[in-house]
């Protein structure tokens, strides 16, 4: 353990975000770190608590408690207290691809399970991964550590999400030729363009492809997957296929005027914003603003609060983020116990921003949309919605509570449906109820012979750490059906 009466000694002591004012002017990271003695004394709160529920990574009667990835998250913080700082890199590489990654996009599910947060507050985990991964990179502990020997087999990995990227990574070491097909400009997938640059900086995916690629795994750009290169060329010329193509399609809004110019997804909104931003400083135009417009986000989520923020960036007249479901409880409900993740009420950093800029949180819960209205050039200019209310977990409208929203931009962000099928047909693969691939967790085999799947494409929409974990184990069992195949 770190220091025996630590979480007595110390308070949590979280990193301040920049002021709002500096950030909406930039597309920079919005968090800043903490000194190194400050980081210490925070690693001492982890305490020896017996059982480390941070890390056990299970589903708690269906809700997820503890890091998906197993972290040894009490080994590290004890290193990175004692100061013993490359070990304490070590013991977090042992279980995550990629710390620069996740200590800066996920939720921390970690520190919902964390003891020290049954009666206070949870150790700064997500904090302290964050500062063991930067240590790393500046010291130069993180450097290319390509396979001694290779095994003659050939991997073909269809997406270059977190998922693909943590497959490629591990099949790699491992000692197989591993080569990354993305049918982007950019390897990265998710990573590149469907998280906004100032949550996490696309010049740090940018570093790891280039430390893969000096490894050994090649990455083929540009590269759709069933349309400029049919499947069946992979399934012949690699030993095994990989699908990580994640859960793309997304659920549309079925409403009259859904036609109208200016109703997007909000996936072809945050995309083509970084891509503008990574080409040309959004100086090309090639993107949707949302300046000077009134915007409706339609859905919560982390994708909700991406277009919130992104349409602050670009200098919204206002915007508003509708939710159908009502808001969670301040506090656990007793159907919600430790250490499940805690489903409370919590406001992310693109609200924070709203709230300054506006005065107001942006969110607007229990309403729905009915309709929206073109302009006469077929622009959206307004959106109808009704509220609702939820009895006995039915929806009902309720009657006199219509009302009319300016709009100019409209932003669909109520989740995915699954992964796009056209791999999924010509494949014939078989699918779960929820038209994911089908494929045993730990196997990962689909009903194609060779063919895997995992992340977001084999169990749904989730986590960043749930695909980097799905990777991982993925590489592990195409490993193990190598090892079988003459």
């Amino acid at each position: 353990m770190a220091k025996p009466t630590g979480f007595l000694e110390y308070t949590r002591i979280n990193a301040p975000d920049r002021p709002v004012s500096e950030r909406l002017r930039d597309w920079n990271d919005f968090h800043t770190d903490l000194p190194l003695e400050v980081i210490r004394e925070q690693a001492a709160r982890c305490m020896d608590c017996g059982t480390a529920f941070c890390q056990m990574g299970l589903a708690l009667q269906g809700t997820p408690s503890g890091c998906p990835l197993c972290n040894l998250i009490p080994e590290w913080n004890e290193l990175l207290y004692k100061g013993l700082y490359e070990q304490a890199y070590r013991r977090l590489a042992k279980t995550n691809s990629f710390p620069e990654f996740t200590s800066r996009v996920c939720p921390a599910l970690c520190e919902g399970s964390c003891t020290a947060g049954l009666y206070g507050d949870a150790v700064a985990t997500k904090q302290n991964e964050r500062a063991i991964i930067d240590m790393a990179f500046e010291n130069g502990w993180v450097r290319p550590r390509p396979p001694k020997v290779r095994s003659g087999k050939k991997v073909a990995v269809v997406g270059s999400g977190p998922a693909g990227l943590a497959c490629a990574d591990r099949l790699n070491r491992l000692g197989h030729s591993v080569t990354v097909f993305e049918r982007d400009d950019r390897p990265g997938g998710l990573l590149m363009y469907g998280i906004p640059n100032m949550k996490l900086e696309k010049w740090m995916v940018e570093r790891r492809v280039r430390l893969m690629e000096q490894e050994g795994v090649e990455f083929v750009t540009n590269a759709s997957v069933g349309e400029s290169i049919p499947i069946e060329k992979l399934r012949r010329e690699y030993d095994a296929v990989v699908l990580c193509i994640g859960a793309k399609k997304p659920r549309d809004l079925n409403v009259e005027g859904r036609a109208c110019k200016g109703v997007h997804f909000a996936v072809d909104f945050l995309a083509a914003n970084t891509k503008s931003l990574l080409d040309s400083n959004l100086k090309d135009g090639s993107f949707i603003s949302a300046e000077g417009k009134d915007v409706i986000v339609i859905g919560g989520g982390d994708t909700g609060t991406d277009c919130v923020a992104t349409a602050l960036r670009h200098g919204c007249k206002s915007v508003r983020q509708l939710e159908i479901m009502p808001p969670a409880p301040e506090q656990r409900p007793a159907s919600n116990p430790w250490p499940q993740w805690p489903r409370t009420f919590k406001t992310d950093y693109g609200q924070s921003e709203a709230i300054e800029v506006f005065g107001r949180d942006p969110r607007v819960f229990c309403v729905t949309t009915k309709k929206t209205d073109c302009d006469e050039n077929g622009n959206v200019a307004a959106l109808h919605t009704v509220d609702v209310e939820w009895v006995d977990g039915k929806m009902r409208e309720v009657p006199g509570t219509e009302r009319v929203w300016p709009a100019q931009l409209v932003l669909i962000a109520m989740g995915f449906l699954g992964p796009e099928e056209a791999l999924i047909k010509e494949l014939s693969l078989e699918q779960d109820a929820r038209g994911n691939i089908l494929a045993a967790e730990g196997a990962y085999k689909t009903s194609a012979e060779g063919v895997f799947a995992a992340g977001d494409a084999r169990r749904g929409q989730s986590l960043v750490a749930w695909a980097i974990r799905e990777g991982r184990e993925a590489a592990g069992a195409v490993h193990a059906y190598l090892a079988q195949k003459k």
